[in-house]
């Protein structure tokens, strides 16, 4: 089953345009962000949010995930264990209704969290970018949506793609960057 209807008309659908071209994509405006998860869970998508601003060691990180996305007690706190897990929600084999729309990650003030582990927060969105698109196979919708209170934040490619901001945010001059 395709995870979108090919028939559609989709050049308009913000999550099409999400999509398109990665399953990460960056937001700096908290109104832009509203408005699109808004769109985003009225047309069926599950969101999960998580402030990542606490975040200094790699043990916040693997707590709030596994918190917020219900993963078992034998989860392994380590990069592997999340991307075994972010794979099991991609299949559909752990995350409730994916069918309905999709799952959406929104990973809030991720800004501080790279500021102070800057490679961890780039492998995660990697993990997540490579997972989405695995999603996607299976014909559901995965992606993640991360807010920056930092306009000129950037990483290198995630699953061998660039993390771009959304179009409501570029070029860099609506941000005020």
């Amino acid at each position: 089953m395709a995870a979108f209807d090919p028939s559609a008309k989709l050049s308009t659908e913000p999550d099409f345009l999400l999509l398109q071209d990665s399953g990460v994509t960056l937001f700096w405006s908290t109104a832009v962000l509203a408005t699109t998860t808004t769109w985003l869970t009225d047309h069926g998508y599950r969101i999960v949010e998580i402030d990542t601003a606490g975040w200094t060691r790699e043990a916040d990180l693997h707590r709030d995930v596994a918190s917020a996305l219900d993963f078992p007690e034998y989860y392994d706190d380590n990069l592997d264990g999340l991307d075994d897990w972010m794979g099991d929600i991609a299949s559909g084999d752990h995350a409730p209704d994916l069918a309905a729309g999709g799952f959406v990650l929104v990973l809030r003030h991720y800004d501080k969290f790279a500021a102070v582990q800057r490679h961890l927060a780039h492998a995660v969105l990697d993990i997540f970018a490579r997972q989405a698109r695995s999603a996607l196979l299976f014909g559901h919708r995965m992606m993640c949506l991360v807010q920056s209170d930092d306009p000129g934040l950037s990483f290198p490619a995630v699953g061998a793609r660039p993390v771009e901001w959304n179009d409501a945010e570029e070029p860099d001059s609506l941000r005020g960057v």
